[in-house]
Parts: C-alpha cells; structure tokens; sequence
C-alpha cells in the first residue's frame, strides 16, 4: 500500500470528521487517544459495507454501546484502537485484493486458513487481526489463502 496510514483516514472520513488534518502516526495516535467522533464511525460503517450488528461484533462492542457513543459524540480510547485496528484490515483488503468491494467480499466470508472463521469475525483481537494480516501478505504476494 502507497500510504497505509492516509487509506486508514480515508477509510474514516478524513479531515472532514476529525475536524483537522491526520497525516502522521502522531497525530493518528492522538486522535485516538482522544476518541474518534462518532461521524468517522458512521462515515467508516458506509464506506464499509457493514451492518451496525457486524461493526459492533467485529470491535467486541454491543451495538447499544456504539449508539451510547453517538449521543456522547466520541468513543472511548480503546474503542477508537479498535475502530482503527478493522479500518487498517479493510484497507489491507481493499488494496490487496484490488478493490474495495472484493476486500469487504472477502473478508465476509468464511476462510479455511483462519479455521473456517470469517476474517471479519477475526479481527476482533489484535491476534485475529494480526492473523488476518498474513493471510492477506500471502494473497498479496501471490501465495494461497
């Protein structure tokens, strides 16, 4: 990926969510220690393709916790982590397999290297995700996944 970390505001909403421009891990980190706003939630859920209920399970949230995040305006610290830690896999997905509709396509659905699991359902853990990752290097390398 050119610039992983400029797919990953992308994927969020850019400057138009944060309200100032994210260009550096730096200021990535800070905007997550701050908590995201629940407009990058909202924007990344779109451009996701993803339920409420899937974005909820994929960041080991309930859903009424996310809603609870919309009337604060800002998640929580850890929350935003994770919204980063599944925005990063899509945007691996997107790139690795050329578009973002096959990424979200592909990490729908059930993946016998992750042991029959759903790489979406994997990312819930740094672990999953991580896992997630080297299936996607090898598909990006032209290996079998």
């Amino acid at each position: 990926m050119a610039n992983e970390l400029t797919a990953i505001v992308e994927e969020l909403g850019g400057e138009k969510t944060f309200g100032r421009p994210v260009h550096t891990e730096q200021d990535m980190n800070r905007e997550i220690l701050a908590g995201f706003p629940h407009s990058a939630v909202e924007h990344f859920r779109i451009v996701a393709s993803l339920s409420w209920a899937e974005l909820a399970a994929s960041l080991g949230l309930s859903i009424r916790s996310l809603q609870r995040r919309k009337h604060q305006g800002r998640l929580e610290g850890y929350e935003s982590d994770r919204i980063y830690r599944l925005a990063r896999i899509v945007a691996l997905s997107a790139d690795y397999l050329g578009s973002s509709e096959r990424g979200i396509n592909w990490l729908k659905q059930p993946n016998i290297v992750l042991g029959g699991i759903r790489p979406l359902d994997a990312v819930e853990t740094e672990l999953g995700a991580r896992q997630v990752e080297n299936v996607l290097g090898r598909i990006g390398y032209g290996g079998l996944s």
